[in-house]
């Protein structure tokens, strides 16, 4: 292994003395070349970090928008519940009705499908941040 680091350590030192002996035109097109490729790699991270915020804001907000919706559904169950002991107050059996049921359902499909959409954002979002870490 020592002799493997010092043949790579002498091909970089070639690698140096051949930069060295370069006309100096020749290494200012290196430098230049260099340059463009650094600054084409900060524009593209510039760029990927910009989407990464937007989308992680985009999350939040979506998350802030379940959160209240799933909120509101507790609130519309209890209110339901309620109203459903006080018309079944005399009555031992207390069977949902079928309005009731609609009503869950309901709240539960547009729970799913905020959760879908959730889900859909943080898949793309992993895949920007993937794209980024390959950039």
């Amino acid at each position: 292994e020592v002799q493997k680091l010092n043949q790579q350590l002498e091909e970089k030192n070639g690698e140096i003395q051949q930069m060295i002996n370069q006309p100096p035109y020749e290494k200012e097109r290196e430098i230049l070349r260099l340059q463009k490729s650094l600054a084409e790699r900060e524009k593209a991270q510039a760029t990927s970090d910009v989407l990464c915020r937007s989308l992680t804001d985009e999350t939040h907000q979506l998350q802030r928008k379940l959160a209240s919706t799933a909120e509101m559904c507790q609130h519309l169950a209890k209110c339901l519940e309620e109203k459903q002991r006080r018309e079944n107050k005399n009555s031992d059996d207390q069977i949902p009705t079928e309005r009731s049921n609609q009503v869950f359902l309901l709240l539960l499909h547009n729970e799913t499908s905020l959760q879908a959409l959730i889900c859909n954002l943080q898949d793309e979002n992993r895949m920007l941040k993937q794209k980024v870490a390959h950039v």
